[in-house]
């Protein structure tokens, strides 16, 4: 048992010296100090000599993780989030090729995305929220086939949500809220077979539910759809109920007409319906109120018939960052 436990901690030993001895990409490290080089001083006082990955007795930059590959250490991570990085998207990003994650939120990048997004094929994760960057959705994030989450919500977006963005076969999040996209929201995402989160509320879309969700087998794995807070029109089809794995329905603030079906209270694990401010009409079905998971429908700003009641108190819901760690 001895001998395992010290051939297990030589073979540590021994990556880590290997580690340690390993040269980083001059690539990786040319992109990071031009990185550096427009950052502000937030970042820059704790960006610690030359080498992105340490160098001797220097650890790795905050917020940069690196790996070995063959004989060469390479960034796999950037999260630089919080530090009110100012100015345009750091174009140099876009040379760390290996980069699995990268994550600038909640700082005052402006500008567009540049189109040469689409060069890091490796990337897993792409958060850039609470930003102010401008322009359109650049079609290239659509080359990023990797990709499981995607946040760009909170900037200013503009132009319409590119259809590209449904060629990411392993997307599973997907944060469009509180931009200025418009036009109809492509149904061609309904053919992601891993899709759970769709929010594309607080934006100026048009269109139809039945639109969104007119090709067969929409949507076989979404858990939450917003579309609250936009310009979205027509009744709630019936279909709806065939995207069997809802749990959050939020379509407060649109320009909804019509009756609510009785096949949506069969949707099975259906936990919170937003219906208010919209202009619905009749009787809410009385399957809904003996559904054994709804624990909020809320219904006000409507024209439902009188003795129609909510379920539950509304409050805004909200999603934690920790609810989706990866």
């Amino acid at each position: 048992m001895a001998s395992r436990c010290e051939l297990l901690l030589i073979c540590v030993f021994s990556l880590l010296i290997a580690f340690a001895h390993s040269k980083t990409l001059k690539r990786d490290v040319k992109a990071l100090n031009e990185i550096k080089a427009s950052l502000g001083w937030r970042v820059v006082y704790s960006w610690v000599g030359d080498d992105p990955c340490g160098d001797g007795d220097l650890p790795p930059w905050s917020g940069v993780t690196c790996s070995t590959q063959g004989d060469y250490r390479v960034v796999t991570e950037l999260e630089v989030y919080a530090v009110s990085i100012v100015g345009p998207f750091p174009i140099a990003v876009t040379n760390l090729l290996d980069l699995t994650r990268l994550d600038l939120h909640n700082n005052k990048l402006t500008g567009p995305i540049p189109p040469q997004i689409g060069r890091l094929k490796r990337l897993k994760v792409l958060n850039l929220r609470w930003n102010k960057l401008q322009d359109v959705i650049p079609p290239e994030i659509g080359e990023l086939k990797r990709l499981t989450h995607l946040y760009l919500s909170f900037n200013s977006f503009k132009g319409e949500i590119p259809k590209e963005l449904a060629a990411l076969p392993e997307l599973r999040y997907l944060y469009l809220q509180e931009n200025r996209l418009i036009g109809r929201i492509p149904a061609e995402l309904g053919t992601l077979q891993n899709l759970r989160h769709l929010d594309v509320g607080n934006n100026h879309l048009v269109g139809t539910i039945r639109e969104l969700i007119r090709f067969d087998g929409s949507f076989p794995a979404l858990r939450n759809l917003y579309l609250n807070n936009n310009y979205l029109s027509g009744g709630i089809p019936a279909q709806l109920s065939n995207l069997t794995n809802l749990e959050i329905v939020y379509l407060s603030y649109n320009k909804f007409i019509g009756n609510i079906p009785f096949a949506i209270a069969h949707i099975p694990k259906l936990t919170y319906l937003y219906l208010d401010h919209n202009q619905f009409t009749g009787r809410i079905p009385d399957a809904f109120y003996k559904h054994p998971f709804l624990k909020e429908m809320y219904i006000e700003g409507n024209m439902f018939k009188s003795g129609v009641n909510p379920i539950g108190t509304h409050k805004v819901l909200e999603v934690s960052d920790a609810d989706f760690a990866v």
